[in-house]
């Protein structure tokens, strides 16, 4: 390993056996047209203040539009939306062409039938190689029972259990 670090594909090779679920990052343009784009690198910062945050490659459209934005979504993707998943990866012009969208707290469009929208003020941007790690506050969202996506070694997947709760892998 050099001081650099190790180069783009060993890293996708190590980092796809680290198992993440799927999210698509939702906002709206200065233009106010809906931006939505496929998301694994979404993490937790904190409980107090409750602050959650996602990694955006500085080449996005996303990119420009989250650092304009007061504010944004997560839509943690259910098992069957893997189609979604590919549609928000792949550059399209408008993602949104033809699918139901749901309007939001703070007019944000929101996917239908996810596990859980997580809605997020805008805190913080941080540079970090060739991505900014947006963080946001937790202001509002909705969550269901509903199997989450996942996503491990390139391939989609659902969780072979969703039973949730204090006890329920022990």
């Amino acid at each position: 390993m050099s001081a650099t670090g190790v180069g783009p594909d060993r890293v996708r090779e190590l980092l796809g056996r680290f198992a993440t679920g799927v999210t698509i990052v939702t906002t709206r343009t200065a233009d106010r047209r809906p931006l939505g784009m496929t998301a694994n690198a979404v993490a937790s910062v904190s409980l107090q203040p409750p602050l959650m945050l996602v990694c955006v490659d500085r080449t996005r459209e996303m990119h420009d539009a989250l650092h304009r934005a007061a504010y944004f979504a997560l839509n943690v993707l259910a098992a069957d939306q893997e189609a979604l998943s590919r549609r928000f990866a792949e550059d399209h012009a408008d993602r949104f062409a033809g699918l139901p969208v749901l309007t939001g707290p703070h007019d944000l469009p929101l996917l239908p039938d996810v596990v859980a929208h997580i809605i997020c003020a805008t805190r913080d941007a941080a540079p970090a190689g060739d991505h900014t790690i947006f963080t946001g506050l937790v202001v509002g969202g909705t969550a269901t029972d509903r199997p989450p996506l996942t996503y491990f070694r390139g391939s989609y997947g659902v969780l072979a259990s969703t039973q949730s709760g204090p006890n329920a892998h022990r």
